[in-house]
């Protein structure tokens, strides 16, 4: 008599604990990705809301998430994307392995990790995306 009382607590319990485990940034660091917002716009800038020269700064190692909204400028690749991003050290630009991306037309999410190297690296478009594309730069600074 007494399990049968018992036997729903605990189901409820269990569903409880395993929801929690599920959802706890706590229990699962990888999902700790700190989310950067970059917009690529269409006049061949990459831009960050409220910044307005745009720079990252991250530490060694640090999980990001690069959510990319990219808007066509005016041309694009044969394989549809419209602008790229490219990660190189500023020292002597040499490219960062695994930041190499192409951005298609909307929005777009890439993990990254950022370079376990503190100092100042240089983000560059890869697809020229117009006359201006040489201007489509900004920084990523990895400080200690």
């Amino acid at each position: 008599m007494i399990q049968k009382s018992i036997a729903p607590r605990l189901r409820a319990w269990i569903v409880v604990a395993v929801t929690l485990a599920c959802i706890s940034p706590q229990l699962h660091p990888q999902s700790q990705h700190r989310i950067i917002e970059i917009l690529a716009d269409h006049d061949s800038r990459y831009k960050i809301p409220g910044q307005k020269e745009p720079i990252i700064t991250a530490k060694p190692s640090e999980q990001l998430t690069l959510r990319i909204t990219a808007r066509k400028a005016k041309t694009q690749n044969r394989d549809g994307s419209i602008h790229g991003l490219t990660l190189l050290r500023a020292k002597d630009k040499k490219p960062v392995e695994g930041w190499d991306l192409l951005l298609k037309p909307g929005t777009q999410d890439f993990e990254m990790v950022a370079p376990t190297d503190p100092g100042e690296y240089i983000i560059e478009c890869t697809v020229i995306c117009s006359p201006d594309h040489e201007g489509m730069n900004m920084r990523l600074v990895v400080a200690p």
